[in-house]
């Protein structure tokens, strides 16, 4: 008996041995024959078990033939596999095959090569992008008051707009021959995180021109004479570029859009040509209100086949100078109080020749593949970077605001359940600032990471959303109450809005991350499809039989590693690190392995229908989600060279991360529609139980702490964001007042002692603190240095207020005054100018309250 256990033990090990290695099939052929000989020569098992053991190694032998393999096996299964296949749109094909896989790819396949991310070098500015962020993005930072932008003007003044143009802010993306900056993903990056910590209004305008729109498109995409003539004028800012996708009938769906082009004959500057008829109405456009040249997509037809035999183009992109007859802009959709220009713009008959045509004939019908390859890049910079200036600047206030303001003769800071609030603004901030640097830095190593560039945006938007919320309830009253001081109000309205634009967050959950992942970053899933798809039918199987068998051996390794991390506890896993961080890069194989076993059998039992198990299928892209998150924050710490103060900011965060992770798997399972798969998933996965624990209080306790004063880590958390003291910003201003109570903590407790004594009987601030004098308990410059910290404190918690006859007065705050006329002045000329409110009657303008 006990020899028959061993040698199960031998053969059941053996196996799970193998397949943890990934050990390819002619080697494992040979181990398991070497086993089958010596379990013959000294085992002593029945007839039966002798029988099942040499069947079970002669089809591995069979399976090493590779005529036999492919005939008798993967014929028969190819067969199969293209009658589930579902049908792919060319929209679908050109998404999947835009950009590239990157470290998802890596995590997808469950064996993350660590040592590939960690060799990656950390992202840097150089010298001319760090001289623009000391120079003219920290002098424009000056120049904002937030509350003149989006209550007193409903625009960006003319100083301002004028700045941006002078100084190349809507230049960052165009190459330095057009006149650009040429500045790289990481710089673009810096520069909206530190203007968006400031004003999400401005940050907004900059964001635009250099995402997707027209200058990216010319510089990817348009001919020689194209890039010539429209490219320095972007770059001057003589054009004001928009970019035309959104339809009123079409919005997350963005390719049944029905705005239309019709290839006829028409006269243009007084010649006849051929060109295209456009009929247009799109909607949520940024600057179009003010725009000069319109970036437009639409489906192109020639049905009298002017261009050659093809009739349905389908979606095009070409340039529309905003001044051609039948253009209609200038109106504005006033956006949650963030008065960023945005309105729709339509077109009625207008006329443009062929060669508007970004990228000129050749690219008509090739729309949809730009736009989706540069979204690729833009959706993992501008509103990324714009959140995390935002959350940076928040655990900036929140943390100071917690040390100055005192309740129960306290600072708020100290209670625990403050403190817990305050520990997870700054461990989202830090998942947030790190995923942002990581993803950035890989587009500047050439890479186009198109699933994570859609983790990136959900999950930080999605961070932002509830940093700004836990920002707002530790304020209170004073982040409520709007006005002149209130430096949260707009920040807090300006959420929904990162939520909703560059692929609404909902969609990209439940379809792009995973429905796009599965089959993009899955390392046999998309060669399958292609096999599968090839009309060589002989190559193609070729081609199949290699990718099934690969699969094959990656579910069985994903299995077997799951299995053995799970009861092991990821302990004995191999990474290139040591130290305190070493669990979480283990644990991230664990996780890894696990997904990708889920991932395989979800596919494998679901088929093309997982697409449409939309809960399932968001959960499985929240479990990617995580460990791209959680390795970036590993990666930062390397990056940053283990400062030892963060580590509780990066344990949070992996911890965080790492138990949302083990939950999502616990739910796909508990909602797996095959009950038999699932129970066999949790076995493997979950040999031991939902072991992973969220951060700890004494943890959260500890960040608390480093927040709620000027400590290093802090100190590195908030870097990038405007922190000058100018007089106005309230970073710098509460970070002055926290020094300064930290500094007069000592005379504050002499102070309350003497109250607490008798000595002291009045309880105004100002009269205890002369009575303090007087009686000797603290001296003249003592008593000084409490009331110039009385002073500042009330003047950081004193709220807005204002006369009812005012609240009641109707207005006309917020509405357009920037015509077009006035946008379009180049940046030769001398200032922009505003002209009166004219863009909204005054019956839809929104109220204005005056200070």
């Amino acid at each position: 008996m006990l020899s028959t256990i061993f040698w199960f033990l031998v053969f059941v090990g053996g196996a799970i041995a193998l397949a943890y290695r990934r050990t390819d099939l002619r080697s494992a052929t040979m181990v398991a024959s070497g086993a089958l000989v010596a379990y013959l020569l000294f085992g002593d098992g029945g007839f039966i078990w002798n029988v099942i053991l040499i069947a079970g190694v002669a089809g591995l032998w069979m399976l090493n033939n590779d005529e036999f393999r492919r005939e008798r096996v993967t014929r028969p299964v190819l067969g199969i596999y293209r009658k589930l296949l579902p049908n792919m749109s060319d929209t679908e094909r050109e998404a999947l095959e835009a950009g590239t896989v990157w470290w998802d790819g890596e995590l997808f396949g469950g064996t993350p090569n660590w040592n590939k991310l960690l060799a990656t070098p950390a992202p840097t500015l150089s010298a001319e992008e760090q001289a623009f962020l000391d120079g003219p993005v920290e002098e424009l930072c000056g120049m904002i008051d937030d509350w003149q932008i989006t209550h007193e003007l409903g625009d960006l003044p003319p100083e301002i707009w004028q700045y941006l143009k002078d100084k190349g802010f809507f230049a960052m993306i165009i190459p330095k021959k057009y006149g650009g900056l040429e500045f790289s993903a990481l710089a673009h990056s810096e520069v909206l995180m530190k203007v968006s910590g400031a004003s999400a209004t401005v940050a907004s305008t900059i964001a635009v021109p250099n995402s997707l729109g027209p200058a990216e498109l010319l510089h990817q995409y348009g001919t020689t004479e194209q890039k010539d003539h429209y490219l320095p004028r972007l770059a001057r800012g003589e054009d004001i570029p928009c970019f035309g996708l959104t339809s009123n009938r079409a919005g997350s769906d963005a390719t049944s859009l029905t705005d239309s082009g019709i290839v006829c004959k028409g006269e243009f500057d007084g010649e006849e040509t051929i060109g295209i008829r456009l009929n247009w109405n799109k909607r949520y456009i940024t600057l179009a209100p003010v725009s000069t040249l319109l970036g437009l997509a639409f489906k192109l037809r020639d049905p009298d086949h002017l261009m050659g035999d093809k009739e349905d183009y389908g979606i095009t992109v070409a340039l529309v100078p905003t001044d051609l007859p039948g253009v209609t802009n200038g109106r504005r959709h006033y956006p949650l109080n963030v008065p960023f220009q945005n309105g729709p713009i339509s077109g009625e008959d207008v006329f443009i020749p062929l060669s508007y045509i970004i990228g000129g004939w050749d690219m008509a019908g090739q729309g949809w593949r730009m736009l989706v390859e540069c979204l690729t890049v833009g959706r993992c910079i501008s509103l990324p970077a714009n959140t995390t200036g935002g959350a940076k600047a928040g655990i900036a206030v929140t943390g100071s605001y917690g040390r100055v303001r005192r309740q129960f003769n306290m600072p708020v800071g100290r209670f625990e359940g403050i403190q817990k609030v305050i520990a997870r603004i700054a461990g989202k901030t830090y998942t947030m600032d790190a995923v942002r640097n990581m993803t950035a830095g890989a587009v500047d190593l050439g890479e186009a990471p198109s699933v994570p560039s859609a983790i990136v945006k959900y999950h930080v938007t999605e961070m932002a959303r509830e940093v700004s919320n836990d920002v707002m309830d530790v304020h209170g009253g004073k982040g409520i109450m709007l006005g002149p001081k209130n430096y949260l109000g707009r920040a807090y309205q300006a959420v929904p809005i990162s939520i909703t634009v560059e692929g609404a967050n909902i969609l990209t959950r439940s379809m792009i991350i995973y429905g796009q992942g599965a089959i993009r970053c899955h390392p046999f899933v998309l060669k399958e499809m292609k096999a599968a798809a090839n009309p060589d039918t002989e190559q193609g199987l070729v081609e199949f039989d290699d990718a099934l068998f690969g699969h094959i051996g990656l579910v069985l390794g994903n299995a077997a590693r799951a299995f053995w991390l799970g009861v092991t506890r990821s302990q004995y896993c191999d990474v290139p690190v040591n130290g305190p961080t070493r669990r979480y890069y283990q644990q991230i194989n664990r996780y890894s392995a696990a997904f990708a076993l889920v991932s395989d059998a979800a596919m494998a039992t679901m088929g093309g229908s997982l697409k449409k198990k939309e809960m399932l299928s968001g959960r499985l892209g929240d479990i990617l989600s995580y460990i791209y998150l959680a390795s970036a924050v590993l990666k930062r710490f390397e990056d940053q060279g283990r400062p030892m103060e963060d580590l509780p900011l990066v344990e949070w965060a992996c911890r965080d991360l790492l138990y949302k992770a083990q939950e999502r798997l616990h739910n796909v399972m508990r909602n797996f529609p095959n009950r038999w798969v699932a129970a066999a998933l949790r076995v493997l996965i979950f040999p031991r139980g939902r072991l992973y624990h969220a951060p700890s209080d004494r943890l959260e306790h500890k960040i608390a702490e480093l927040m709620v004063r000027p400590s290093d880590a802090r100190k590195r958390l908030i870097d990038g964001i405007y922190q000058t003291n100018d007089g106005r910003n309230p970073v710098a201003l509460l970070e002055e007042a926290m020094r300064l109570t930290i500094a007069a903590e000592p005379l504050e407790k002499r102070l309350r002692r003497a109250i607490r004594d008798g000595v002291i009987k009045e309880s105004n601030a100002h009269q205890q603190i002369a009575d303090a004098v007087a009686q000797g308990v603290l001296t003249e410059a003592e008593g000084g240095q409490l009331r110039e910290l009385d002073a500042k404190v009330m003047a950081i918690i004193t709220v807005d207020d204002f006369d009812s006859a005012d609240l009641a007065k109707p207005g006309v705050a917020g509405t357009p005054p920037a015509s077009k006329q006035a946008a379009r002045k180049g940046a030769d000329e001398e200032s922009v100018s505003v002209p009166p409110q004219a863009a909204l009657p005054v019956d839809e303008a929104p109220p204005r309250i005056t200070h």
